[in-house]
């Protein structure tokens, strides 16, 4: 019937830093898999499971500063 709309839409790309069965290494640069070992943050294999509570949403952007005189009407 309906498809299911996944969080953060149907395009995100698979990857090891977004997977449920990964975890950071020290490193903060590659990903401890349990079942393959090191790995790249953007490789992915078979067993991959996507975890949306590790992904990290972007900073939003910056407002530009208004003073009260923008918003005067003459």
């Amino acid at each position: 019937m309906f498809g299911k709309k996944k969080l953060f839409g149907n395009s995100v790309p698979p990857c090891c830093s977004y997977c449920q069965f990964g975890k950071l290494a020290s490193d903060q640069k590659m990903i401890l898999c349990p079942r393959i070992g090191v790995v790249s943050p953007y490789y992915h294999c078979k067993k991959y499971r996507y975890n949306p509570l590790k992904r990290i949403p972007r900073r939003p952007p910056v407002l530009p500063h208004f003073s009260p005189e923008d918003f005067v009407l003459e």
